[in-house]
């Protein structure tokens, strides 16, 4: 598959991986592009470490969608802390005297 066939078929899979995962992603078109890609390679590596696919052979849909949806949840988790120690931390901060 060639690269615009990659970035294509990654959209597609982020875009239904985003719609099946409850909750909110701020993510724009990039970002979306990139989990989708990410979740396919994912995908066809769990893929050929169970005997699904050869080596040469690339995730098939149903595989990609769910690595983009294990990516996903991922970086939400990741997120979700982010932003709680992020509060804290300004929370906590002090403040200079105006």
């Amino acid at each position: 598959m060639n690269i615009l066939g990659w970035i294509l078929f990654g959209f597609v899979v982020g875009l239904i991986a985003r719609a099946l995962m409850p909750g909110r992603d701020p993510m724009g078109l990039v970002g979306t592009t990139a989990l989708g890609v990410v979740g396919a390679l994912l995908g066809g590596w769990i893929g050929q470490a169970a005997g699904w696919y050869g080596p040469e052979d690339g995730a098939g849909f149903l595989a990609a969608t769910v690595g983009a949806m294990v990516v996903l949840a991922i970086y939400n988790t990741v997120a979700r802390r982010r932003r709680a120690l992020g509060t804290a931390a300004s929370r906590d901060s002090p403040r200079k005297a105006a």
